[in-house]
């Protein structure tokens, strides 16, 4: 077993919004094997709000990937300002060129986890990603299992938000027009797979439905998000809220925790949802839930397809076309999950 007691350690992640909250359970349990250690983690600078409080984590370093740092230049210069912290132990936890690169430059005494294959020569353990067979959080925690870890106990994904973040979710709903005893549900309609995508017009009906019953309905979502939230409003009959673009991530978390149920496609605004404890109508298809599906028992996920390929990529399933698409499920399908997990609050 590798000894993780009272060192500098350093964790190199830089994938997107979804994959970084998917990290949060393989942060407490390293920080619960770790006594007397700092550790640092290396994120994507526009993600800083998923860990800024996280009690797990000692220090954060900002890497801009697609702005000022989009280069091996500034990576390098990053990576020995780090070296100079005379790191004990670096964990890289995704193979990517980026973070290898960055990993290997740092040269910690133990260089551990994941890395390209260039990488690998300079590493002391490599760890592999079980893709196969575990959910992702569960795969990331399993690279400590193989430095030998075996309490692994966590309380699944977790973003802290702040008071100020809390109070910006407030002052919104307020002025909204949200009643403060009304419930919320709310959509998440974007996905960065455009093939990922339940119909707009199917999200519209459902929350007209809710609406109807006297629920409160919001649409959230990043600025990218906004034509096709926009469509969706064009076919309602009611007025929801729209909270699409309003937010930073952490405001957006402190946002989503108003919500009773939140109904999503398979995105990053997903894994903020179950973060934050709120009960979750997952819509899943070309994608495999059994990988990254909600890390929750709170959550229904319905699936557009009956069987997985295992081992193929999404990309590559979308490419061959031998997929049932998401519109398969019914807008009855989605009110009849909503319905049976507010029943059971």
């Amino acid at each position: 077993m590798i000894n993780l007691e009272n060192k500098r350690i350093v964790v190199t992640f830089l994938m997107h919004l979804g994959d970084l909250i998917l990290i949060t359970p393989f942060l407490q349990v390293l920080r619960n094997n770790a006594p007397g250690s700092h550790i640092t983690l290396i994120v994507d600078k526009k993600l800083e709000d998923v860990v800024r409080y996280n009690p797990n984590v000692d220090s954060i370093v900002t890497v801009d990937k697609k702005g000022a740092d989009d280069s091996p230049g500034s990576l390098w210069h990053i990576g020995r300002r780090l070296h100079q912290n005379h790191p004990d132990l670096l964990i890289n936890l995704h193979p990517n060129e980026r973070t290898s690169f960055l990993a290997t430059v740092i040269q910690a005494d133990q260089f551990v986890g994941m890395s390209h294959f260039l990488a690998r020569p300079f590493m002391d353990i490599y760890t592999r990603l079980d893709r196969k067979t575990r959910h992702a959080a569960d795969m990331y925690i399993n690279v400590l299992e193989q430095l030998g870890v075996t309490d692994t106990h966590n309380a699944g994904l977790q973003i802290f938000t702040c008071l100020q973040w809390q109070e910006t979710a407030r002052d919104f709903y307020q002025a909204a027009g949200l009643q403060p005893q009304q419930k919320l549900i709310g959509f998440n309609i974007g996905s960065a797979v455009p093939q990922k995508r339940w119909p707009a017009s199917r999200f519209a009906a459902v929350a007209d439905h809710f609406s109807n019953l006297g629920y409160g309905t919001a649409f959230y979502g990043g600025t990218m998000d906004q034509d096709m939230v926009d469509e969706a409003v064009s076919y309602m009959n009611t007025k929801p809220i729209i909270a699409t673009g309003q937010f930073s991530i952490g405001e957006l978390a402190a946002a989503i925790q108003r919500c009773s149920v939140f109904i999503t496609n398979d995105s990053g605004p997903m894994h903020v949802a179950v973060s934050q404890k709120v009960p979750v109508v997952a819509l899943y298809g070309p994608s495999n839930p059994k990988f990254y599906g909600p890390y929750s028992d709170k959550a229904i996920v319905l699936e557009s397809m009956k069987e997985y390929e295992v081992g193929k990529s999404m990309k590559q399933i979308i490419r061959e076309g031998h997929y049932e698409g998401v519109s398969v499920i019914s807008t009855d399908q989605v009110i009849h999950a909503v319905t049976h997990l507010l029943q059971s609050q």
